[in-house]
């Protein structure tokens, strides 16, 4: 008999590192650990049934090409605990600098960027990060962002970061509990709500900024952080200024059983929970919305950001889809792509904050 211990997803977002597995039993520094499930003595006939042995297995981590093996040692690392992922972090900042990719390669100059770390409610260090225009450049608004599933704010981001604020905007973006850099078990979602409510309670702080006061604040979330974002916008629906959807999860057709890697049992239920939620409420959506999608996504599929566009009940909206644009249209597409999605943001904006 076959016990299925945890649900196998496929990330929908891009990691600087292959992520080991992660389930419910984990065992690091060690390949197998078997577990023995012992049946108790049958009282009438005096004999106990056979043992049933059960063996999990942790995937060793691939080598990172192009990496020294001292790098690659210390990405090879348990990264369930924040300490572990900081340290990693802060070992790969010079080489993720010099990635042949166009976000960094072609990162605009002079952007102010700051860092630090906010307890919250629940005692975990949250870990913060904000790029603002360089000096002399007026602030038009505010754009605060949920990352997704597999995702930090502090890798393909930062290089987002830095173009939409060269055009003018604060953006402010923060860790999830259990990601990147802030405390937590590593991939754990214990509630989908206390993802949002995290949300909440630190941009609440941070729109309140005297910088901010008087413009206009937007949040932006991307894939798991479209549902992150949507999530945030039912609980307090007059909070923003407009919201901005790229490869949203809001619907239950999202594709969380074909992710390459496993991911810890409690995150998959409060995955599939929060998309048959937000599908339930699609017709609240009441901010407005732009909607980016790659056509050919194949994590979470166009239609649902159609489903999205067609219900909300907001007469301010927008969908655009890219023709043979995959999940990250973002991050993994040609570089011609990738600055047409973010010059469809940048106008996006503009045209709701001109007017101030």
């Amino acid at each position: 008999m076959d016990l299925p211990l945890t649900l196998r997803f496929r990330s929908p977002e891009l990691c600087l590192f292959p992520r080991k597995s992660i389930s419910p039993n984990n065992f690091p520094g060690r390949q197998h650990q078997p577990i023995i499930l012992r049946h108790k003595t049958n009282p009438e006939t005096g004999l106990s049934a056979p043992k049933l042995h059960l063996t999990v297995t942790a995937k060793k981590r691939s080598p990172i090409e192009g990496v020294s093996e001292e790098l690659n040692a210390i990405a090879s690392q348990n990264l369930d605990m924040a300490p572990a992922r900081r340290r990693v972090r802060l070992a790969f900042v010079e080489a993720q600098q010099q990635l042949d990719h166009c976000l960094f390669k072609m990162a605009p100059t002079g952007i102010i960027t700051e860092e630090w770390y906010e307890r919250n409610s629940k005692g975990l260090e949250i870990f913060c990060k904000s790029w603002m225009p360089q000096p002399g450049v007026r602030i038009k608004g505010a754009l605060c962002f949920c990352h997704g599933y597999g995702d930090t704010c502090t890798f393909f981001f930062e290089g987002i970061a830095k173009q939409i604020a060269a055009s003018g905007y604060a953006i402010y973006a923060l860790d999830h509990p259990g990601f990147g850099l802030s405390e937590g078990l590593h991939g754990y979602i214990p509630s989908f709500d206390e993802l949002a409510d995290n949300v909440i309670e630190n941009y609440t702080k941070i729109k309140g900024r005297p910088e901010l006061r008087g413009l206009r604040r937007f949040l932006f979330g991307q894939s798991m952080g479209g549902a992150v974002a949507l999530k945030v916008h039912l609980k307090e629906p007059h909070g923003w200024d407009g919201v901005i959807l790229v490869a949203p999860m809001c619907k239950s057709v999202y594709n969380v059983i074909c992710y390459n890697s496993q991911t810890r049992l409690k995150t998959a239920v409060e995955l599939l929970k929060v998309t048959s939620e937000i599908e339930k409420q699609v017709e609240r959506v009441s901010s407005p919305l732009l909607i980016l999608h790659g056509a050919a996504d194949k994590v979470t599929d166009p239609l649902v950001s159609q489903f999205l566009y067609e219900k909300a009940s907001t007469n301010d909206k927008t969908l655009k889809l890219y023709e043979d644009g995959y999940h990250c249209i973002l991050e993994g597409e040609p570089d011609d792509r990738i600055f047409e999605v973010l010059n469809d943001i940048i106008a996006w904006l503009d045209s709701r904050c001109s007017s101030l």
